[in-house]
């Protein structure tokens, strides 16, 4: 029976954090779920075995007995699969202690889980009574992509998952690459264990004249040289709405301006905000008459180089 590398199946490092695990499999869970390979026995194939790879590798407890019977998987086969029975554990070569399948919630795993884990034959399952034992369901995963005027207000979306409409909420302030998680709307729990979750990945989109820095948001204006020589109010459009604000006298091109309070929404939290940077850019007049330019003159001639 093949050894199976559940690290080269999801593709991460022997030494990878929890997290980066995480994220690896919700990403190629995304990529293979039958939902969206309809008929594709492949991506199917390539689903349980992400499934079987994230059962172990994604709990801690469960990730150090396999690391502990993986490098000692040979003496394993050779000597002491298929022995064991009830649940009970054996010392292996080198005192390696083997654990059996009722350690690890029911699935439709591999042989080689089962036997690995349960002590089992390959083909079945072990008779111990963690078949009947209460198992979480699976978590769900789906993408969502906003735009920035979403993010900012709030708003409420629904999903079909599974022949069942799913409402919920996305709160003002969302940022793109947050996960967002609905609570027990993945896959039904099995002999009473609590359902899966449902996880949300959203992506914002970039916006047309806002960018955005966490909280914070960016934009350029475009004023008259005499309103930067002389000052004075200027309407701008912000994502809360129309402002007049103040350009004081003597503005140099490419000046920044922080409008408190007229950034982004802090993620649950009310009331609170971000900031808005403005920075102005000078439009230099065109298609001067003869007026003008000999007003300029006078003024070149007031201040010489």
């Amino acid at each position: 029976m093949e050894y199976k590398d559940y690290y080269k199946t999801l593709g991460v490092a022997k030494d990878a954090t929890q997290a980066e695990i995480k994220k690896q499999y919700r990403k190629l869970a995304v990529k293979y779920h039958p939902d969206k390979n309809p008929g594709n026995k492949s991506a199917e194939e390539k689903f349980k075995e992400l499934s079987e790879a994230n059962e172990v590798l994604g709990d801690p407890v469960k990730r150090k007995k396999y690391d502990e019977l993986g490098s000692n998987w040979k003496q394993y086969e050779q000597g002491g699969a298929g022995q064991s029975r009830g649940g009970s554990q054996q010392r292996g070569p080198g005192g390696s202690q083997y654990y059996s399948a009722e350690d690890f919630d029911d699935s439709p795993f591999s042989d080689f889980f089962n036997s690995f884990f349960g002590g089992g034959q390959p083909g079945r399952r072990s008779s111990g009574g963690y078949r009947n034992q209460p198992a979480k369901g699976q978590d769900y995963e789906v993408e969502l992509t906003l735009n920035l005027e979403d993010a900012y207000t709030g708003t409420e979306r629904m999903i079909n998952l599974e022949e069942e409409k799913i409402k919920f909420t996305v709160p003002p302030g969302v940022r793109d690459g947050q996960v967002l998680r609905v609570k027990g709307k993945g896959g039904k729990g099995r002999k009473g264990g609590e359902n899966g979750h449902l996880y949300i990945n959203v992506h914002i989109e970039n916006h047309s004249r806002f960018e955005r820095t966490e909280d914070d948001l960016s934009v350029e204006i475009h004023i008259p040289l005499y309103k930067a020589i002389l000052g004075g109010a200027y309407g701008i459009t912000t994502m809360k709405g129309n402002y007049n604000i103040k350009i004081p006298a003597g503005t140099q091109n490419g000046k920044t301006l922080r409008l408190k309070g007229l950034g982004m929404p802090v993620y649950l939290k009310k009331g609170e905000f971000g900031s808005l940077f403005v920075k102005i850019l000078i439009d230099v007049p065109e298609h001067l008459s003869e007026k003008e330019i000999a007003l300029f003159r006078q003024l070149a001639e007031l201040r010489p180089e």
